[in-house]
């Protein structure tokens, strides 16, 4: 963690109806000074959508061999890379040489969409490679949410996912743009 982050701490209420899944992790997070909260909140999100005991933050932003969030197995090997943002290509197939699955969480509007049109037909024949991405107001709204002290409840169904704080609740929806 950087000395100069701003540590973040949040309380998931987790229902994910269909892995039927529903736990409450409490997890720290730090903001590197140049990270927003819509990126760190979309670092949030990711680690809702496959929450796991295993599942860990990266070291963040500067750290460049690693990603977002990633889960590994007990002898070390990577079972989940899980990025957001718009990576480039060869970050991403160095990735997926690394790891058994990848997970890309894109957002940021007209950004995200030139990002699709660039990468997205090269990386098709990456088998373990899928790409989803948060609408530019999803995203957006997903930030409005981020306080240093958070409990927020996450329900999600399909690909779709309201999450709450008790005061605001955002409802996102996921658009796969590659399955593994």
């Amino acid at each position: 963690m950087a000395s100069n982050a701003t540590v973040f701490k949040a309380v998931l209420h987790i229902a994910d109806v269909d892995r039927h899944y529903y736990e409450d992790h409490t997890v720290t997070l730090a903001r590197h000074p140049s990270e927003t909260d819509e990126r760190m909140m979309m670092r949030l999100l990711a680690f809702a959508l496959h929450a796991h005991e295993a599942l860990v933050f990266g070291r963040g932003v500067g750290a460049e061999d690693e990603p977002a969030l990633w889960q590994k197995d007990v002898t070390g090997l990577i079972e989940l890379w899980i990025d957001v943002g718009l990576p480039d290509e060869k970050a991403i197939r160095q990735a997926c040489g690394r790891a058994r699955h990848v997970s890309i969480y894109t957002y940021g509007g007209r950004a995200a969409d030139q990002w699709k049109k660039q990468h997205l037909a090269g990386l098709e024949r990456l088998s373990n490679l899928s790409v989803m991405n948060i609408s530019l107001e999803g995203s957006r709204a997903l930030a409005e949410l981020a306080q240093r002290q958070m409990d927020l409840h996450c329900t999600i169904q399909g690909e779709q996912l309201l999450v709450g704080d008790g005061t605001n609740a955002v409802q996102i929806e996921l658009a796969t743009w590659k399955e593994a």
